[in-house]
């Protein structure tokens, strides 16, 4: 079995929910982030949490809490050298891959279709899509373009995950949207509510 690294991207502002961590708010009874813990634990070797401010507040999941080494909350990609540099130091993995703290309804094959694609394209990443929208955040990343990554960041001030990805050969995984998006977020207040019913509709 390839090992994978498995990373939680939680280091948002979560601006359009009035502040806070959108992965700590409640969905059906549980958080956000448990239900997309219970979607990447079992398609992965290890997981982490990248997430800025006080770690403490995870503290319950007993993982490591890692945050972004490029100051000034420089977006997703900053998470994602996070979690490269974190495997690459504590790990023998040679992926990682990254899933939205606020997205509970992600692919449960999601991890094994991105290392199937990776493969048949001879490509060198993956990114997710789903009805015709690309998913940047939902990627297989290689440990070995960690170092890579931190000079665009550091050196180029690079922010857009496009510009990164398109610098190597990345390879789009589409993913079907129904009878839901699996890619849903909880991104704003008002999505709660749509989040509930699509959890209601899965458990039925």
């Amino acid at each position: 079995m390839t090992e994978v690294t498995g990373c939680i991207l939680a280091g948002g502002l979560a601006r359009r929910m009035g502040g806070g961590d959108k992965g700590l708010i409640r969905l059906g009874g549980r958080l956000v982030i448990d239900h997309v813990l219970d979607r990447l634990k079992p398609q992965v070797s290890q997981t982490v949490l990248n997430a800025n401010g006080d770690p403490a507040r995870f503290s319950e999941y007993g993982l490591p809490v890692v945050a972004d080494s490029v100051e000034g909350f420089a977006g997703p990609l900053a998470g994602v050298l996070a979690a490269l540099e974190w495997a690459r130091d504590n790990t023998s993995a040679e992926w990682v891959a990254t899933a939205a703290t606020d997205t509970p309804f992600f692919p449960a094959d999601f991890v094994t279709r991105m290392l199937t694609a990776i493969e048949a394209a001879g490509a060198d990443m993956a990114c997710a899509a789903s009805d015709g929208r690309h998913h940047p955040v939902f990627g297989l990343w290689p440990v070995r373009l960690a170092a890579d990554l931190r000079h665009a960041l550091v050196e180029q001030d690079i922010r857009k995950v496009d510009i990164w990805t398109a610098r190597h050969r990345l390879v789009t995984v589409e993913f079907a949207a129904e009878p839901h998006d699996p890619f849903f977020n909880v991104n704003r207040p008002e999505d709660v509510e749509e989040a509930e019913r699509i959890a209601q509709e899965m458990a039925a």
